[in-house]
């Protein structure tokens, strides 16, 4: 069991929370993945998609994680 709990425990989720927190940045990179196929076929199109998702899921991933760690606060600019 604890195979299943240890590592969402150290990101303060449960399981059930890491998995639809896992599985939704799964949709969200499969949706870019598809933008960015398609814009290679058709440039005109999706031209922002790509990198708009990547910079969405930082936030969510990287971001939030450190105004976590730093008890609500968001983070600093150096």
């Amino acid at each position: 069991m604890r195979a299943f709990t240890q590592h969402p425990a150290s990101v303060g989720e449960s399981y059930f929370q890491h998995l639809g927190s896992a599985w939704g940045f799964a949709f969200c990179m499969a949706a870019g993945a598809a933008a960015c196929l398609l814009h290679g076929l058709f440039p005109f199109a999706f031209q922002k998609s790509g990198s708009r998702r990547i910079c969405d899921l930082h936030e969510r991933m990287v971001a939030n994680r450190r105004r976590h760690e730093d008890g609500g606060r968001p983070a600093q600019s150096a």
